[in-house]
């Protein structure tokens, strides 16, 4: 499946987007998508945003093909917000296949879901997440997480 279009940039800063710490969402939902970089603004968070809506982009993102092939415009993500039940490709085959390719995983991968039970989480741990946070995302679980991982993120003083 060539790489499509559908990309949304949501920039929280000025910084070019090669000198941020990228942060990259990957949700089918689009209003999941907001109240998570809706959180993230409340929260501080200064990183660069970008959302992508399918597994299939998410592949494309990574390999740097197609619309994506521009590093200055599309880095690497340093950050990985994750929805595990998407159509096509899912979650935990991001996840596996992340794990093949150690040179393109991102430093901090947060899995978002709506599951309250989290049922999948402990095998997103055994593929690499090293966060679970449940939908909607509120401002307080962003900080929760910036203060666990402090190093991963630009924070408004």
């Amino acid at each position: 499946m060539p790489c499509a279009l559908r990309l949304e940039h949501a920039v929280l800063n000025q910084l070019p987007m090669n000198e941020a710490k990228a942060i990259l969402i990957v949700d089918d939902n689009e209003d999941d998508a907001v109240f998570l970089k809706f959180a993230m603004k409340k929260a501080g968070v200064l990183n660069s945003v970008m959302v992508i809506s399918s597994g299939e982009e998410t592949v494309c993102y990574f390999k740097g093909e197609g619309v994506f092939a521009d590093r200055e415009k599309y880095p690497l993500p340093f950050i990985l917000f994750l929805d595990l039940q998407m159509r096509g490709l899912d979650g935990f085959q991001i996840l596996e296949w992340l794990r093949e390719q150690p040179h393109l995983k991102p430093a901090l991968v947060a899995i978002v879901t709506g599951d309250w039970e989290m049922r999948g989480a402990n095998r997103a741990s055994e593929l690499g997440a090293q966060s679970f946070l449940v939908k909607p995302c509120k401002p307080l679980d962003i900080l929760k997480l910036t203060r666990a991982f402090p190093e991963h993120w630009m924070m408004s003083p």
